[in-house]
């Protein structure tokens, strides 16, 4: 008898648990109003440009040079970072680009078990951080997973690489 109620409790649990979750997922987000438009302040009236001054050397009819005006160049894709991911997104204000890439370690030789052991019998690994690279790996290096490489394991290691 004791064994049903248990049972019968861990059922409704469950399904309040289940129900809950699903009258969760039906409520829709408010969204927010949009901020009331500011009031648009008077435009003071800009005097038209002064003419252009005649110059001796120029005939009465020559008209003045026009303004330069710049334009957007063409959307051209950028390429992908070499290495790297490229994703387009839309949003409100046009589509982004986003370029992705690891930068590359540039770690040097890989220095002997005596300098990263401090002289030691092992490897520990705050004493691996000294070289990112076996840091990178020392989960993969400790096969024991000791808390500490030995010298065979960085030989091994250092002949994998």
């Amino acid at each position: 008898m004791k064994s049903r109620k248990s049972l019968l409790a861990l059922l409704i649990a469950g399904s309040m648990t289940f129900a809950g979750s699903l009258l969760a997922q039906d409520q829709s987000m408010q969204t927010p109003p949009p901020p009331p438009p500011a009031p648009a302040a008077p435009m003071p009236a800009t005097p038209p440009p002064p003419p252009a001054p005649r110059s001796a050397t120029l005939p009465s009819t020559a008209a003045a040079p026009a303004a330069p005006t710049t334009t957007m160049p063409a959307a051209t894709p950028t390429p992908a970072p070499p290495g790297g991911t490229q994703a387009n997104v839309n949003s409100p204000q046009g589509q982004v680009t986003i370029n992705s890439s690891v930068p590359p370690v540039v770690a040097g030789p890989a220095p002997s078990f005596e300098q990263l052991s401090g002289g030691t019998r092992f490897i520990t690994e705050d004493q691996a951080t000294a070289y990112p690279l076996l840091a990178n790996d020392f989960l993969y290096v400790d096969k024991g997973h000791t808390g500490h490489i030995t010298k065979a394991q960085y030989d091994r290691w250092l002949n994998n690489q």
